[in-house]
């Protein structure tokens, strides 16, 4: 059970539902999700965050699909559940396969055993590494 309630467009602040409203815009659906709908409990913090991630998902020297499998990635090593499900679905509808996936938690659960070793070890970082 969440700490807020999910608010409503009808129990929602008018910014909340305006930023509920460019979400479906922009992203071309009428459904706005768990976590903006909590986010509506403070819409200067909804606003923020919606539009921070429009810049830092928008395409760049990455692209979108690539954008998404990091997210997972870094939900995955922080395990936050929400997170995990809502960008393995977003990276599927951008193209991620079944075989990216099972790529990607190998590589993930790989990274996790070999920096708990690192960690464990407190294994010096080669000179080499450095910048």
């Amino acid at each position: 059970m969440g700490t807020v309630p999910l608010l409503t467009d009808e129990t929602a602040a008018p910014e909340a539902r305006a930023v509920f409203d460019d979400i479906r815009a922009k992203r071309r659906t009428d459904y706005v999700n768990n976590f903006w709908r909590a986010l509506a409990n403070d819409p200067p913090l909804l606003q923020a965050t919606w539009d921070r991630l429009q810049q830092v998902m928008a395409p760049g020297a990455l692209d979108p699909l690539v954008k998404e499998m990091v997210y997972i990635a870094v939900s995955v090593a922080n395990g936050c559940s929400y997170c995990i499900h809502s960008h393995t679905a977003a990276a599927r509808a951008k193209g991620m396969t079944p075989e990216m996936h099972a790529e990607l938690l190998a590589v993930v659960g790989m990274a996790a055993q070999t920096n708990a070793l690192v960690h464990a070890l407190q294994v010096e970082v080669d000179a080499r590494f450095k910048a």
